[in-house]
């Protein structure tokens, strides 16, 4: 048996309907987010579940308890899950950062890894604190299912990491919608990818809630 990673992007939050920058923000789940939640933990909690691995964040943990509760599993935070800083950015939409912090923003879009949102993160910054996490649970856990609950650009920078992406082309190479699953195998050849962003465990009216 080996080690499967399933990263699991937060359901549904206010921002990711409307698109507003939300990285130290910390809002709650919609109502629809926590269907996600619920019905995630329906679906998987058959599986044989090792640990869980969340970041700080409201939104996050309210997306593991309904799974940790059916399977009787203690959250493991940790802050190299959370978010991508946004800096000033954090709540703006894309259009008002366009045009309020036009250069620096082109220069974000151009090279996330290596140009940070004005007062934020940048992507290797992000890949240095989420890897972290990813080798404690490989320290702790040579086998199993380790659920792994984060957000959008860490989910994404976390695969590119993994799976060997220039981590400055995460915003061009991954999808990562609300809700979406990805798992990982660590296996004797290094990680190998076996879902991406996948939600079929969504019923129709979720599933159609794309987010951003």
């Amino acid at each position: 048996m080996s080690l499967k990673l399933y990263f699991i992007r937060h359901g549904e939050t206010t921002y990711s309907k409307t698109g507003g920058y939300c990285g130290i923000l910390d809002p709650e789940l919609t109502p629809e987010g926590l269907e996600m939640a619920e019905q995630f933990a329906k679906t998987h909690s058959s599986l044989n579940w090792t640990a869980t691995y969340v970041s700080p964040k409201k939104r996050t943990i309210a997306t593991a308890k309904p799974l940790c509760d059916a399977v009787g599993l203690e959250m493991q935070i940790r802050d190299g899950l959370k978010e991508i800083a946004y800096g000033k950015w954090e709540g703006e939409t894309p259009e008002t950062v366009n045009r309020d912090y036009h250069d620096e923003y082109v220069r974000w879009l151009t090279d996330p890894g290596w140009n940070a949102p004005t007062g934020g993160e940048k992507g290797i910054d992000i890949a240095r604190r989420s890897s972290q996490v990813i080798q404690e649970i490989q320290d702790n856990h040579e086998t199993g299912n380790v659920l792994v609950v984060s957000h959008k650009a860490t989910i994404r920078i976390m695969l590119c990491d993994l799976l060997g992406i220039d981590i400055g082309r995460y915003r061009d190479r991954i999808a990562m919608l609300v809700g979406g699953v990805s798992i990982v195998e660590m296996g004797d050849h290094g990680p190998l990818l076996h879902c991406l962003s996948d939600r079929c465990y969504l019923d129709e009216k979720l599933r159609s809630l794309q987010g951003t």
